[in-house]
């Protein structure tokens, strides 16, 4: 089995830099969870898209071996730094360049010392690797890109695993509904910005944990556009694309706000 596990997680900062927000703790529990979870299934590399690595010209595929650094992000500068230390699978990163003119798609590699590496990316890595050296592959969000494409590019990374026979996990990072408070709040009484909102995420987690494939496919465009989800959902579409458009179910593992935003983390069952 190429793939051995894969989660949907949120890549707001907020829980990692506050954590003892009584708001926010639940969703940094359930990344641990998922972090747990994901060691336990002994990947060889984790496959991560983040919404919040963004291009616009070609798809970038960092290939640096090692990357590492501090980051304070951009919406969130005033509650500290992101510090990271990240491992890259070269080979397969190269791999998955080489692939993706197959469909269209011009990649290109990115190999330089202080890149910004995005907000997203290091919260992923932070809590699912934090004491593991597994190497990852990450890959961005081209805004030119759709839904069906971004899948396309989640299963050509894995057929590129596939070939070099790696065990893989699979990783999307991005938010639920996006609209937040524009307005300073008290961090402690953070929730979903509106009954709306909130409605509509526990339906499509829930339509996740079922396992309904025709109906979260079908759906999830009017939820996207319904509930501003981040980037469309596309960090959906990459984990679907990864797996074949076949899976079990899910377990929805924390759910909850950021800054009025809908966040989850989510376990796949393959």
């Amino acid at each position: 089995m190429t793939i051995v596990s894969a989660f949907l997680v949120p890549g707001t900062p907020l829980p990692m830099l506050r954590e003892s927000n009584p708001p926010w703790r639940p969703l940094a529990d359930a990344y641990r969870q998922a972090g747990a979870a994901l060691a336990a299934s002994k990947p060889d590399v984790v496959l991560v898209y983040s919404t919040q690595w963004i291009a616009v010209l070609d798809q970038l595929w960092q290939t640096r071996p090692a990357i590492s650094g501090s980051h304070v992000d951009e919406n969130w500068h005033e509650y500290g730094k992101l510090p990271f230390d990240i491992q890259v699978d070269t080979a397969l990163a190269q791999a998955c360049i080489a692939s993706t003119a197959a469909f269209g798609v011009r990649s290109r590699d990115v190999d330089y010392d202080h890149f910004p590496i995005d907000t997203g990316s290091i919260v992923a890595a932070h809590y699912l690797l934090k004491d593991a050296k597994t190497p990852v592959v990450l890959t961005s969000n081209n805004l030119y890109h759709d839904g069906d494409m971004t899948a396309r590019l989640g299963a050509a990374a894995v057929a590129c695993a596939a070939e070099q026979g790696k065990r893989v996990a699979v990783v999307g990072v991005g938010g639920l509904s996006g609209s937040a408070f524009r307005e300073d709040i008290d961090i402690a009484t953070d929730h979903l910005l509106t009954e709306a909102d909130d409605t509509a995420n526990r339906h499509m987690l829930g339509l996740l944990e079922g396992g309904d494939l025709a109906a979260v496919k079908a759906q999830a465009p009017a939820y996207a556009k319904a509930a501003k989800v981040d980037m469309g959902f596309k960090h959906l579409h990459w984990i679907l694309g990864a797996l074949g458009d076949r899976f079990q179910g899910a377990r929805t593992l924390g759910y909850g706000p950021s800054y009025g935003s809908g966040a989850a983390v989510v376990e796949f069952r393959i």
